[in-house]
């Protein structure tokens, strides 16, 4: 892995309809010696540029169509259709894909959703942009069914946009060159799947911290065997002395034979 020193800076693309910030700001409070630049690429550049290393990383949308990038999904977006707010579609809170056979359809090259076919009747050309596709929405020329976040990011007063429930679904990931998976690569990986800062699968402050806490717990078993042993020890010994006070009572109890005194014991007899 390439040490994070080649890297004084972090650059993250994103393409439109990401909203970065939350993660931006995450590692602005865990790395703010190490700046974060923001470089915003359309869907379509996006791949390139972080091929050529215009970006250590970026949001993007799937799929990621070559071996030398690594992607790891995030979320799915719900797909919506772009419609004047006078229009017939806008009295419902959703539509289907065959609700819209009927009306003219824009699309955009710079689609995301991938569409096999279309929906509805295909408007006269293809409009170079999604911002060009709303603008002919505004102004009556065709529908236009885009990922939510770009019929937020293209918001105009006069249009609205409602949920097609059958639409095929644009996938946003984290993507970056394979073979420069760097340190600060995968700082941010870690902000992204929610890791903390001393999760093991990132860089962790003070990497002795973990195996600590895991001895703790097993300190007060320790502690508590030898205590438990005690009584044990104790009761045995009592059982030896009383063994020994046995002993000593079969001498002065027990014939002759039978006690080690009895030598002894028989001296008095031959002096009667």
């Amino acid at each position: 892995m390439t040490g994070s020193e080649t890297s004084p800076s972090f650059r993250l693309a994103y393409v439109p309809g990401v909203t970065p910030t939350k993660w931006v700001r995450i590692w602005n409070e865990r790395l703010p010696d190490i700046p974060l630049a923001l470089v915003q690429v359309t869907a379509a550049e996006a791949f390139g540029v972080l091929r050529d290393g215009g970006a250590d990383a970026g949001f993007v949308r799937l799929p990621v169509d070559e071996n030398d990038l690594s992607a790891i999904p995030l979320y799915a977006e719900t797909t919506v259709v772009v419609v004047p707010k006078d229009h017939v579609v806008a009295a419902v809170d959703e539509v289907s894909v065959e609700d819209l056979a009927d009306e003219t359809m824009l699309h955009p090259l710079d689609d995301t959703l991938g569409w096999e076919r279309p929906p509805g009747e295909p408007a006269f050309e293809r409009p170079a942009t999604t911002a060009d596709a709303i603008d002919l929405v505004a102004a009556g020329i065709g529908l236009l069914v885009v990922p939510q976040s770009l019929a937020r990011l293209h918001h105009r007063k006069d249009l609205t946009y409602r949920t097609v429930t059958d639409a095929p679904e644009s996938r946003v990931a984290l993507s970056w060159p394979e073979d420069a998976t760097t340190d600060l690569v995968e700082d941010f990986i870690g902000i992204v799947r929610g890791r903390t800062v001393n999760s093991t699968r990132g860089r962790a402050k003070d990497p002795e911290e973990k195996p600590q806490q895991k001895q703790q717990p097993k300190q007060p078993p320790k502690a508590g065997r030898p205590t438990g042993r005690t009584p044990r020890s104790g009761s045995g010994g009592g059982r030896n002395a009383k063994g020994g006070a046995r002993s000593g009572s079969g001498g002065k109890s027990g014939g002759g034979g039978k006690s080690g005194n009895g030598g002894k014991a028989g001296k008095p007899r031959r002096r009667s």
